[in-house]
């Protein structure tokens, strides 16, 4: 629950979950809703959440199985029904739930005649098999069939490296995203400036996690982004300006305001346009546009550097034209 004050009253946000069910141990799905939120919020959030859902949440994986005597990826094996590559897709599809960081072992090692499945791997305490009825491969002789697997845990999609093997060890393209799809939708009540809307989340996932943890995981990666700007300005950021870093004092702006409100010639002030300032024209048109006219005008409304920051479209470059500009306009104007 999060408490957003707009317009004077407090608005309450809420959420949650209207429909959870489980389709089969590796899909699950949840509804979520968030309301009430002002027009356009519930765009910019679901945006958000459905990249991070998608991008940003990590899943455990098979990454690469190594067994000796495989001259190739491609060669069969006698007494096991599918080929080498046939085991190794299979092995894809295999799902895990982990916490695990770094690099893990698991094997598999089994004497046929026999079916083969995902139960079958000996895998560390860290590490759970979501579906352990996962098919692998047939042994059809009675062969032993020995595997050495590493487990992994990353983001996104990491496709296997061109040379194959290297001393019987074969990559596997890893498919780390655990959300299997992510969709939202608005709904909008009211009219005019009362406008609200209700964002629809759904998320499906491959049962290493539920849609209640995705959910939970995606906003505290999306928090944990955003953290680094709320410390803007403690961390005492420059602004560069053709490859020319300056920083403007918060005190400058302020003490050159001063200075020229106790100036005694305030009154023709009124008189100097900032035509005659010769401005750049962005400048120029950010203070028409909100209606600053004069000198008086600018010196009136702007008691502060945050004062002009304001003003829509205004950059911290425009504000240090301006400081430039106006000891010479007086120096023209009363010299």
């Amino acid at each position: 629950m999060v408490r957003e004050g707009v317009g004077g009253s407090t608005r309450t946000l809420q959420w949650k979950c209207v429909e959870s069910k489980i389709d089969s141990k590796r899909l699950y799905y949840g509804r979520f809703i968030l309301s009430p939120l002002m027009k356009g919020q519930a765009d910019t959030i679901g945006i958000a959440m459905r990249r991070a859902l998608l991008g940003e949440i990590e899943g455990t994986c098979i990454t690469r199985a190594k067994s000796e005597k495989v001259p190739h990826e491609y060669s069969t094996i006698v007494g096991i029904k599918e080929s080498v590559h046939e085991i190794l897709i299979n092995l894809k599809e295999i799902v895990l739930r982990s916490t695990l960081y770094g690099v893990r072992d698991a094997s598999i090692c089994v004497r046929g005649p026999r079916h083969v499945t995902a139960q079958d791997i000996i895998s560390p305490p860290s590490v759970e098999i979501v579906d352990t009825t996962q098919h692998i491969a047939n042994l059809t002789e009675p062969i032993d069939l020995c595997i050495e697997l590493q487990i992994n845990r990353d983001r996104g999609y990491r496709m296997k490296p061109t040379n194959n093997s290297q001393d019987g060890s074969y990559p596997i393209d890893a498919i780390f995203m655990p959300i299997r799809n992510a969709n939202h939708s608005i709904h909008s009540y009211g009219d005019g400036n009362e406008k609200q809307e209700i964002l629809f989340l759904e998320i499906w996932t491959n049962g290493s996690l539920t849609p209640k943890e995705a959910l939970y995981e995606a906003s505290r990666n999306l928090i944990d982004l955003f953290i680094p700007f709320l410390h803007a300005e403690e961390e005492g950021i420059n602004f560069t300006e053709n490859k020319n870093r300056f920083t403007l004092s918060p005190f400058t702006f302020q003490d050159r305001l001063s200075n020229l409100k106790k100036n005694k010639k305030i009154i023709p002030l009124k008189f100097i346009f900032i035509d005659q300032l010769e401005l750049p024209s962005r400048t120029y048109n950010c203070l028409k546009r909100s209606n600053i006219h004069t000198l008086l005008d600018l010196l009136s409304n702007s008691n502060s550097q945050e004062d002009l920051m304001r003003i829509e479209y205004f950059r911290i470059e425009d504000v240090k034209q301006i400081l430039d500009t106006l000891p010479e306009a007086f120096h023209n104007r009363f010299t």
